[in-house]
């Protein structure tokens, strides 16, 4: 098959049997170098999805997540290793190196941040398409808020025990997550996490599988094959179902795609807190712009504890907690499940 000539800059003999699919091609594959693509989260989902995108040759792949590596991770977060365990390094730093080694053509971002409305303007600045690969749904309404505020595409996964699901949100023309749940997201504690009901590394790589084809479809120019369902697979049963959603938009006169709100955009509904999935512990962000010194904070802690500390974050282990402190403020506090605990800790230790 003659896949035409490419320019003397581009270098596309690697994605050969990509280009050899039809829907791709040659003029596929020069969108997809030209493309970039935000992946929110680079945990489970998101490490499998940022993998697959370098792979396929995107232009460029921009990480962001606010968390570090455990050796639990190891199950399901197919990217890292154990040596990246040990190393101590966030996850978003410890998934560019992988990638870098992948596929050298694509340029890779890494940002240790969370996502915000404070900072989401920025971190998804020229983006073509964002992907949700977080494990909460404050940062799914959020993206979904900005999306349909910019009118960039996003593609929603979630995953727990052998379930998943997924949707693609394009912004004018299908339905938004906020359609979906119309309340908002589910209240705390009303909904299994993966410390309850776990979570199955096979159903995890194919809900991102699913995210990712439907990335390359937005980033090759191929929007007129996105699906307008909602997929939700059960790997342990073998069950794949597509809820075809039709105009639920206006059915459920969404609040978001029908009339302009955006609650999580504008701040307006955001919390400081947040319980982490299956990890009896608390992140903590201060609400304000923060910025730590790690080398002054290290300093301090070692009267009182082990310290242990790389450029990125800081690891303080007293006897029954560990706080880990990132430099734009942010802190995680294991041992405890308590916001109102974790933020006493917080102001204790790091600042209030």
């Amino acid at each position: 098959m003659n896949l035409g000539a490419g320019s003397p800059s581009e270098d596309f003999d690697r994605y050969s049997r990509q280009m050899y699919f039809p829907k791709i091609g040659i003029e596929g594959q020069r969108k997809l170098a030209a493309g970039t693509a935000l992946v929110v989260g680079c945990g489970a989902l998101g490490s499998v999805i940022a993998e697959t995108l370098v792979r396929a040759g995107v232009g460029c792949v921009r990480i962001v997540d606010r968390d570090y590596l455990e050796l639990h991770n190891l199950q399901r977060q197919v990217l890292f290793d154990e040596a990246d365990v040990s190393s101590g390094l966030p996850k978003a730093i410890a998934a560019k190196q992988k990638l870098e080694m992948i596929n050298s053509q694509v340029r890779i971002e890494a940002f240790v941040e969370d996502l915000s409305h404070r900072t989401i303007s920025q971190l998804a600045n020229g983006a073509t398409v964002i992907v949700d690969g977080t494990d909460n749904f404050e940062a799914r309404f959020l993206i979904n808020d900005f999306a349909l505020e910019t009118g960039i595409p996003w593609i929603y996964g979630g995953c727990i025990g052998s379930e998943g699901q997924s949707l693609t949100i394009i912004p004018g023309q299908s339905n938004c997550l906020n359609c979906l749940m119309v309340d908002g997201p589910p209240p705390p504690g009303t909904t299994a996490g993966c410390d309850v009901a776990g979570v199955l590394g096979p159903a995890v790589n194919v809900v991102a599988s699913i995210q990712s084809v439907e990335a390359l479809k937005i980033l090759s120019d191929n929007r007129q094959h996105v699906s307008r369902d909602l997929t939700v697979v059960d790997l342990w049963l073998g069950r794949f179902t597509k809820l075809k959603l039709g105009n639920l938009a206006e059915k459920v006169a969404c609040p978001a795609c029908q009339n302009g709100q955006r609650v999580w955009l504008s701040g307006e509904q955001s919390t400081t807190t947040a319980v982490l999935c299956g990890r009896n512990s608390v992140q903590i962000k201060p609400a304000g712009v923060a910025v730590v010194d790690l080398v002054e904070l290290g300093e301090r802690l070692r009267q009182h504890g082990e310290v242990k500390q790389n450029d990125y974050l800081l690891k303080f282990q007293l006897p029954d907690l560990l706080i880990t402190v990132f430099a734009d403020g942010r802190a995680i506090i294991s041992g405890t499940d308590e916001p109102a605990r974790a933020k006493s800790i917080y102001a204790q230790w790091v600042g209030a």
